[in-house]
């Protein structure tokens, strides 16, 4: 059976420094993986070769089969998968539907000649994109926040719309980066909430985040990297319950 997923022998240094050493790592369809591990264990290298931002010194990434070695982020993104990053990467100036719009493909009115000859196809084509951002914003609950500027919103608001412009890109591999990080008990609460209706839906989720408690409650199965190399798999539980693994990720228990 073909992994959904699947990374082999994967490889990065920087300078003298092994970010990624002989990992190879799988994640399943229909499912919240978490990746979890000390800082420096690797976990953001992994996403970004994943989603084609930094090529490996070695290993290659297939999904559902196919070799994605060598592919930019776009085609990555157009095969189905899509990624956030831990920095927010917002257009704090734009209004959150705008926002979510820009996560869309196939921008409307970028060729000028379909502008000018074809306005009514044009105009009907940008409502169909609007109502599809507007659905995206009801998924993660912000539609209410449609025409809000960015820079208003909470910090757990804009976690959402994060989640809501990947949504947007019709990707049905999301790779969160720490979605849960510094939130309100409140908006953590609502973005727990949302990762078990995203894998309801269909999607599978690879998700990187330090929390234990959040991991045990949002994780399907746990994938624990250390110094760049996959040091234990399993459940949330049996990994967070290993002592051993305790110690390397805290230096005592959990």
């Amino acid at each position: 059976m073909t992994a959904y997923l699947q990374a082999s022998g994967l490889e990065v240094s920087f300078g003298g420094l092994k970010a990624l050493n002989d990992c190879s790592l799988s994640v399943e369809q229909g499912r919240v993986t978490c990746l979890v591990g000390p800082n420096g264990a690797g976990k953001t290298t992994i996403f970004n070769v994943i989603t084609g931002f930094l090529r490996p010194d070695a290993g290659s990434v297939r999904f559902k089969g196919q070799a994605l070695d060598g592919w930019k982020p776009q085609a990555i993104v157009a095969a189905g998968i899509a990624r956030t990053f831990q920095n927010l990467r917002l257009f704090t100036d734009l209004t959150v539907l705008d926002n979510v719009l820009a996560g869309l493909p196939a921008q409307v009115g970028e060729e000028p000649i379909a502008a000018i000859f074809r306005p009514f196809h044009v105009a009907v084509a940008q409502r169909g994109r609007r109502d599809q951002a507007r659905a995206m914003l009801d998924r993660v609950g912000l539609s209410e926040r449609a025409d809000s500027i960015v820079r208003n919103l909470s910090y757990g608001e804009q976690k959402l719309l994060i989640i809501a412009r990947v949504l947007a890109t019709g990707a049905e591999l999301l790779l969160l980066d720490e979605p849960a990080s510094g939130l309100s008990a409140g908006a953590l609460e609502r973005v727990m909430t949302l990762l078990h209706r995203l894998r309801d839906d269909g999607k599978t989720l690879l998700v990187v985040e330090h929390n234990t408690r959040v991991v045990q409650q949002i994780a399907d199965d746990v994938l624990f990297l250390h110094q760049g190399h996959l040091m234990a798999q399993g459940s949330p539980d049996s990994i967070v319950n290993d002592p051993a693994l305790a110690e390397i990720y805290f230096g005592g228990a959990i």
